[in-house]
């Protein structure tokens, strides 16, 4: 393996997920957050995303890794705008479920998700509209990384066993978002095996993207609404 790609590994498995864990534990300590606060998380993650995605673009490229080869082409438009759609809309259904189960049974409320309906979600017409161009460049730019470049990787090393690149991304993937808890490491970790899967099935990043896109963009528009109207969180935040 290429010493830039392990570098790129060791940054995605090590660095990302202390970094998020740093971050949002620093937003948790806050009594709440502001307007600007929010505003000024949505515009770093864009920012870092952004630039995370493009380095690994660059060595990909460097080292001749073609688009289709990142799941950038499609091979199969019916069968990708199939899966898309099914995907979507099942994994919508799923966020609205998880929400109102959430806010019907207190028991079953996660602290994480809680605290990031009531200091990281949007509070605003202001803050929807920086909320989706957030989820529209984190949505593109992890599944550019995980399904698409991770994955790649992953099974060109374990010379083509797609096994091996399903589970190694969505194992990064989970990594990556170690702030959620134990709970939120189980779920994103299947998630990501059914998105790599996906991605290994149609050859593309589109089946990935989409329900990413739609899932964060459901549970950031949706939860603080409910969870106030559920007396989960005060009005007024």
């Amino acid at each position: 393996m290429p010493w830039d790609f392990i570098v790129i590994l060791i940054f995605l498995a090590v660095v990302i997920p202390l970094m998020g864990r740093h971050r949002i534990r620093r937003l948790f300590a806050l009594p709440r957050t502001t307007k600007m606060d929010r505003l000024t998380v949505y515009a770093s993650t864009i920012a870092f995303q952004c630039f995370t995605a493009v380095v690994v673009l660059w060595r990909a490229m460097t080292h001749h890794i073609t688009p289709r080869d990142l799941g950038l082409a499609l091979t199969n438009v019916r069968l990708t705008l199939g899966v898309t759609g099914v995907l979507t809309v099942l994994i919508v259904a799923n966020q609205f479920a998880s929400i109102r189960r959430l806010t019907t049974r207190r028991e079953e409320m996660q602290d994480v998700l809680r605290e990031l309906a009531l200091k990281v979600f949007p509070q605003d017409d202001v803050e929807r509209l920086a909320y989706f161009g957030l989820v529209s460049v984190v949505a593109l730019c992890e599944e550019l990384i995980y399904r698409g470049f991770l994955q790649y990787v992953f099974q060109s090393v374990a010379h083509g066993a797609v096994i091996a690149g399903v589970l190694g991304s969505a194992g990064m993937f989970a990594l990556a978002h170690l702030y959620q808890g134990r709970r939120g490491l189980v779920s994103t970790l299947f998630a990501g095996t059914i998105l790599a899967g996906v991605r290994a099935w149609t050859g593309s990043l589109v089946p990935c993207i989409v329900p990413h896109f739609a899932a964060d963009l459901a549970a950031g528009f949706l939860a603080p609404r409910r969870f106030r109207e559920g007396g989960v969180i005060p009005d007024g935040t």
